[in-house]
């Protein structure tokens, strides 16, 4: 056992806020306890993590053993078991290294505590868990979450109560993205089916942004710390064949890294409520702009450590719909980054397809256009044609199974949106409901929920070639 004693201060937070500590590991190791001590409070927030022998400084490629946030203060990794968040496996001798994450020191610094025992006791040595690769076949609208926590990073809940949730919500796809780590594989790698198809997720968390890596296997450094940090995780992400999406760029965790080459923005989190008008917002300034950025969705649900009923705040709120040849891992990829889909309230919410020229969303045309947009479950409510101007036409919704049409010559893009209507008061009760009569969430105010109208589903844009 080992017995260290450091004191941080927030000159070593401006310096970096991921403080290292180094300690030995001697050889026939089979498993290291950590367990972390100091005098936290609301201004005083460690978190926590473990590098092995193979990591490097920032950006590092190999060596990462885990990382659990502000969520634990002690953890184990083995050659046959971790804690959730942590990576069993090989234990090479050598320099390992604590993680510290200065998220919060207070002005006088603050004294932390490490216990590191090892034992090496005879144990198997397990290797990862194996991806399988589950295709459904046949054509059609796919339902799915793109963003969610287990208790590998900061929810309650395990991974297999999240699996329940999701075929309680009757999806078709989820997108597991816990906290700066991968160790949630261990249950979803071998449990992916055409039932429910798995993607690979994690969120890069950091104070200054978060952002969703999909479809990489490896773990992706979170350790950024200067805002062109931001150009090196795309470069990360996208060399080994990934995508990358800005999450929630919204109050309270706005993106204030520099803009990177980006797939994907998460333009719709949790509830409409949660100030996503403003995510919506910054992603119509940068299709304004010329980018072209894929619009999806996720609930951001930190899953309890019981399986809660369905409900305004629960997982697949907002829902994303993709159009898929087949439902496999590899096509919801090609999906996404195509922006062939639309973002709805819930599973059960509005059907929103676009099409301009009898091209359908994601897709580039020229000259004047004629645009349709098939909508579903929405009569009494509005549809809007949106180009880079802004609104084009807002048409009252006529039935539950209904199809708006536009003609003229967008600039930059086109897109759609279906604005409540006759559904605005009952969405605003449900939304009352959920949150138990307590005061309002996420910093909001009366003024911002009743002076925002509320979006039901979004598509993704058809760009427009001058």
């Amino acid at each position: 056992m080992r017995e260290i004693a450091i004191h941080v201060s927030r000159a070593d937070q401006v310096d970096n806020p991921y403080f290292c500590v180094a300690f030995e590991v001697p050889v026939g190791t089979t498993r290291i306890d950590v367990a972390m001590r100091y005098a936290r409070t609301e201004n005083c927030i460690v978190d926590l993590g473990l590098l092995d022998p193979r990591a490097t400084d920032y950006p590092s490629t190999a060596g990462f053993r885990g990382w659990s946030g502000g969520a634990r203060d002690r953890f184990f990794v083995a050659t046959d078991d971790a804690t959730p968040g942590y990576l069993h496996g090989d234990l090479p001798a050598g320099r390992w290294k604590v993680i510290l994450g200065l998220y919060k020191v207070p002005a006088e610094g603050t004294a932390v505590f490490l216990t590191i025992d090892y034992d090496r006791a005879k144990r198997k040595l397990e290797p990862p868990p194996s991806r399988t690769f589950p295709v459904r076949k046949g054509a059609g609208w796919h339902r799915g979450d793109l963003h969610c926590h287990t208790y590998h990073s900061d929810a309650a809940g395990s991974p297999e109560l999240l699996h329940e949730a999701a075929k309680q919500a009757g999806l078709d796809f989820l997108a597991i993205a816990d906290h700066n780590t991968i160790a949630q594989r261990r249950y979803f790698h071998p449990n992916s089916s055409t039932d429910l198809v798995f993607v690979r997720a994690m969120e890069v968390t950091t104070g200054a942004g978060h952002a969703n890596v999909f479809g990489v296997d490896d773990w992706i450094d979170f350790r950024m710390t200067k805002p062109g940090d931001a150009h090196t995780l795309a470069r990360l992400v996208h060399e080994r064949g990934g995508l990358l999406s800005i999450n929630h760029d919204k109050p309270t965790i706005p993106w204030d890294y520099e803009l990177p080459k980006t797939d994907c923005m998460e333009v719709w989190q949790s509830t409409w409520m949660a100030w996503n008008w403003i995510s919506l917002e910054r992603y119509q300034r940068r299709l304004s702009s010329g980018l072209k950025i894929s619009a999806i969705g996720g609930s951001d649900f930190h899953q309890p450590a019981r399986l809660m009923p369905e409900g305004p705040l629960a997982l697949a709120r907002p829902t994303t719909v993709l159009w898929l040849e087949e439902l496999s891992e590899e096509a919801i990829l090609a999906a996404m980054k195509a922006g062939r889909g639309y973002v709805t309230e819930s599973p059960s919410g509005p059907h929103l397809a676009l099409t301009v020229n009898g091209k359908p969303m994601g897709e580039t045309v020229s000259g004047p256009v004629f645009a349709e947009a098939e909508v579903g479950g929405a009569k009494g409510d509005r549809l809007l044609f949106l180009d880079a101007t802004g609104v084009l036409v807002d048409q009252p919704i006529e039935d539950d199974a209904w199809t708006g049409r536009f003609s003229g010559e967008p600039k930059t893009f086109l897109r759609a949106e279906v604005i409540a209507g006759e559904s605005r008061a009952r969405l605003l009760s449900e939304f009352t409901a959920a949150i138990s009569g307590t005061s309002l969430p996420w910093q909001l105010r009366g003024s911002d929920i009743h002076g925002q109208p509320i979006r039901r589903a979004l598509s993704n844009p058809v760009y427009i070639e001058a």
